[in-house]
């Protein structure tokens, strides 16, 4: 009988043993894998979903976000917060934060902080430029407009002016003599007069008694009520984003990409540097490409790599385009021809993508509307000169040139609502209009399909040309106002945007045509986009032009 006890007593100890050594690292693992979690919540709305919650360390350079849950709950991986002293932030439209404001992360224990929230003391300094257009009195067609008018600064500094309609009108005489790579606290002249039309055909006086209008309104007594978009829900509030601050303050990251270690390379819109950032460390460093054009504006804007992944960088009003050797860690630097210069010439785009096809990179004249190819072997230019619209009486105005698998270049008419194509070997130029007019494509990519995916800044879509079909294709964007500025194919099939006015990363899968939000922690400015489809689920990478950072987005599914 003792036997037979003791030997269940052993049976029932040894069931134990094994449940507590099952669980055991189960739980030791799942308590180490968070560093920080904890609940958002306000008087006005309790918990709170959506929120946009960052911590940043002490002396520290990077900043990790999530975003709160259905509950309200926020999570911080172990893996992404170390042990030390953090500040936090929020951001949620109509919001501050109440407390607690930092936090003390120890090793291997979650820390537990419940944030507070308090209604915002200035609620309209936390508007992104869509919602600034939401709120704001006027047609669809005026708020078009503002549409070119968030490249330099926010829609915020335009309302909160007191301009009358005739100060407007100088305003945008003088803005016509600023080059794209300025900002408020620097800006850039271009060299020989007027050069960009500010009013794009509308009336300068019409549109300036309509801005007069607005800045009248919001600086009233009684204002227009203020419009917010709703915050993330569901799958969008499923993500890390790691902001990465550089050493300069007024760098403008207007290109990310990243190569096939991991790490990230971006241009500067207002000065003559690429930079590297190691996004394990966020240490960043600069290269300085050479002055070609003394007394010219500075600033570069398209950067990509090739086959080889050296980096090619388009030299905008420096006249040229130039490749850095990531090994050597030196420029070579391709200069347009001085006969083909001009007091506007303006590289703005360079496409090595397929260039080990044929030998040859791709660039344009913003100015002239030319398109030029490099002979790499020869350092050697060919300008192919514009390409007519067939039955119009213009040229075709290309922004983005990406190219295909066989290194033929499509031409993204801004301006308008056409996509062009110039076969690499033949030169024959056919053309193609969006479904939506003025749909304004901007920049693109070609995805493993050899099918191009684009940008329709105008008609807040997504385009795609088949060129199998030559059928063009649209989706259009949910959240009013987004303007993409580029897109990008994943490996999944999954197409990737970012909008300059919503401050939004959207994610769409053709196949359902479900568009995913997910919102930045500030204020971003968008420009191009990056996506490494090399980790799973795939990262994005953008740059801040305005906030001189670089940001990466991991979805968690």
């Amino acid at each position: 009988m003792q036997k037979k006890l003791f030997l269940v007593m052993a049976i029932v100890a040894a069931a134990i043993s094994v449940r507590f050594v099952t669980a055991g690292p189960a739980q030791a693992n799942s308590s180490a894998a968070v560093a920080l979690t904890g609940q958002v919540s306000s008087q006005k709305e309790g918990l709170m979903q959506g929120v946009v919650v960052g911590a940043k360390k002490e002396d520290s350079t990077m900043t990790v976000n999530v975003t709160t849950d259905e509950k309200g709950r926020f999570s911080f991986p172990a893996s992404k917060l170390g042990p030390g002293h953090y500040a936090l932030k929020i951001r949620a439209a109509g919001y501050d934060l109440d407390g607690p404001k930092a936090v003390d992360v120890v090793a291997e224990k979650p820390t537990t902080a419940n944030i507070k929230l308090k209604s915002a003391k200035d609620p309209s300094a936390q508007l992104s430029d869509a919602e600034w257009l939401l709120s704001i009195p006027g047609t669809e067609e005026q708020k078009k407009f503002l549409l070119g008018c968030n490249g330099c600064h926010t829609v915020e500094r335009i309302v909160k002016t007191n301009h009358s309609a005739g100060e407007w009108v100088q305003v945008f005489q003088r803005m016509s003599l600023y080059a794209p790579g300025s900002s408020p606290l620097r800006p850039q002249m271009t060299v020989g007069g007027v050069q960009r039309d500010r009013t794009r055909g509308v009336d300068p006086k019409a549109i300036g008694e309509w801005l007069a209008s607005v800045n009248a309104s919001y600086n009233s007594k009684e204002r227009f009520p203020l419009k917010t978009l709703p915050r993330p829900k569901g799958k969008a509030t499923r993500t890390i984003i790691t902001e990465y601050d550089l050493p300069r303050p007024l760098a403008m990251p207007h290109d990310v990409v990243v190569d096939s270690t991991g790490v990230a390379w971006y241009s500067d819109f207002g000065e003559q540097f690429i930079g590297r950032v190691d996004p394990k460390t966020g240490k960043v460093t600069e290269f300085p490409i050479p002055v070609l054009k003394k007394g010219f504006p500075m600033g570069t804007l398209d950067l990509q790599l090739d086959k080889e992944e050296n980096l090619w960088v388009s030299l905008m009003y420096q006249g040229g385009i130039a490749k850095f050797d990531r090994k050597t860690e030196k420029f070579d630097v391709y200069p347009v021809p001085k006969e083909w210069q001009g007091n506007h010439t303006q590289q703005s785009m360079v496409n090595p993508t397929n260039s080990h096809v044929d030998g040859k990179v791709w660039t344009n004249n913003q100015d002239t509307h030319a398109i030029y190819r490099l002979d790499v072997a020869t350092g050697q230019y060919e300008n192919l000169g514009e390409f007519k619209i067939p039955g119009e009486n213009r040229s075709i105005s290309a922004y983005g040139i990406p190219s295909d698998q066989e290194n033929n270049l499509y031409l993204l008419e801004f301006g308008s609502h056409n996509i062009g194509r110039i076969d690499a070997k033949t030169k024959e130029f056919k053309v193609w209009s969006t479904p939506t007019p003025n749909s304004r494509p901007r920049r693109g990519r070609v995805d493993s399909q050899n099918r191009l995916w684009f940008a329709e800044y105008g008609a807040n879509g997504i385009g795609m040309f088949d060129p199998k079909t030559e059928k063009i294709e649209e989706w259009k964007f949910p959240t009013p106002w987004s303007a993409p500025y580029h897109v990008v194919p994943d490996k999944n099939g999954e197409i990737w945007a970012g909008s300059m006015w919503t401050d939004r990363v959207t994610r769409l899968d053709p196949k359902t045509g479900q568009f995913t939000d997910y919102l930045l922690p500030r204020e971003t400015n968008i420009r191009r986009v990056f996506v490494d489809s090399s980790t799973t689920p795939v990262t994005f990478w953008v740059g801040s032009n305005h906030g001189a950072s670089v940001l990466k987005l991991e979805p968690l599914d």
